[in-house]
């Protein structure tokens, strides 16, 4: 998933994405305002890692204005020095998804982030089930009752998406985006056309597990999983 950090502090930013990336999450920077401005209108983030203050405005300015913009969707998170009662109710009735007071543990970030990415999509437990086919989120495993699917880091992560957005057609670019991230631009992998080729890959892996097609293709558009009524 993308991840947005605005944080004017380098070393407190690059300890974040440090385990944040480990974590296998990809991670974009902005130090001030006006550059997340700029990085929100260009790029679509799952989630944005909002310090409220920032060299040239209020962190609470640019929630305000994320939600207007291309990033609405995007799961906000305020992480501040500003643990005061106000500014935790202001940052939640501007459209926070949550507020993590500074200094915060890592951990603790993390898990927030996996239980509002469940809460978003419905999810109840750290396992994604379709059909005959169960993705579990823990273990970064795709299993057909007991048997276990091999997948590569990418193709996990690219079913993982579909699923999140079950019955939603995603086009390439979106899933482009998902997987690269921003550093789409500087890399010799990130066309559409390797988009086909995990999703080639995928249902090759599910097919002697299932006869049925589970990732559509919908013409000129992208992909989706089907919903279980359609298989």
């Amino acid at each position: 998933m993308n991840v947005l950090i605005v944080e004017d502090d380098r070393a407190l930013a690059r300890e974040l994405a440090l385990y944040l990336q480990h974590e296998r999450y990809l991670c974009d920077f902005a130090r001030t305002g006006r550059e997340a401005s700029e990085k929100l209108y260009v790029n679509e983030y799952d989630f944005v890692l909002l310090d409220l203050g920032l060299p040239d405005q209020d962190g609470l300015q640019l929630l305000a204005q994320a939600r207007q913009e291309r990033n609405q969707q995007a799961s906000i998170i305020i992480l501040s020095a500003r643990g005061s009662v106000d500014d935790r109710i202001n940052g939640l009735k501007l459209g926070a998804d949550d507020y993590l007071p500074k200094p915060y543990s890592l951990m603790e970030l993390e898990s927030r982030m996996q239980a509002i990415t469940r809460r978003k999509h419905g999810v109840q437990q750290d396992t994604l089930q379709f059909g005959p086919f169960t993705l579990n989120l823990s273990d970064r495993t795709l299993r057909h009752n007991q048997d276990l699917v091999s997948l590569t880091r990418k193709e996990f992560d690219l079913l993982h998406y579909l699923l999140l957005h079950r019955g939603r057609v995603l086009t390439r670019l979106q899933l482009s985006e998902h997987i690269w991230g921003n550093m789409i631009s500087d890399s010799d992998d990130h066309d559409s056309n390797f988009i086909d080729v995990h999703v080639k890959n995928i249902r090759k892996k599910m097919a002697p597990h299932d006869a049925h097609d589970w990732i559509e293709t919908v013409r000129g558009v992208g992909y989706r999983i089907k919903l279980d009524t359609e298989a």
